[in-house]
């Protein structure tokens, strides 16, 4: 919580972690945004391209490891959503009391993350050592309707 009375009322905001995000979620992301007037701020090391909408932005932010991921998580404040599939920064959003969802859909807890940093690191190590396990499979319907359910899901409870 915040001291500021004006940030506590504050409407929430939808950080992107935009450089790996699959454009078909950012369209979803655009249209949500669109439709409930949320605000929308796509964080990357690159040049986006955006609706012309107020409540639609981009932050191009210096190339780096994790500085788009450093960026976000300074700016977050309690209730914002953040969609990343990058497990150690959904674990910093939860830690900071914000809210995570990965592009498949799946909200992130802090009941399971510890689990999935877990693993996360076993397979950097088996890479390391190398065995090669192949990456995510592609991103299905399901998972795009997984994704938009959990959406419209947040945004029913946030707005």
């Amino acid at each position: 919580m915040t001291d500021n009375p004006q940030q506590q009322n504050q409407p929430p905001t939808i950080w992107v972690d935009a450089d790996a995000c699959p454009n078909l979620i950012k369209a979803i992301l655009f249209r949500a945004a669109e439709r409930t007037g949320i605000e929308l701020i796509l964080m990357a090391n690159q040049t986006l391209q955006t609706p012309p909408f107020p409540n639609i932005k981009s932050i191009q932010v210096n190339q780096g490891f994790d500085v788009a991921d450093n960026e976000i998580v300074r700016r977050l404040r309690a209730g914002d959503l953040v969609i990343t599939a990058d497990i150690p920064l959904a674990d910093e959003v939860l830690t900071k009391g914000g809210l995570a969802l990965n592009p498949r859909g799946e909200m992130y807890s802090t009941s399971t993350i510890k689990a999935k940093l877990n693993m996360r690191d076993f397979m950097d190590t088996m890479r390391s050592s190398g065995i090669h396990s192949g990456g995510p499979a592609q991103l299905s319907d399901v998972d795009k309707r997984k994704f938009a359910n959990a959406l419209d899901s947040y945004l029913a409870k946030a707005l």
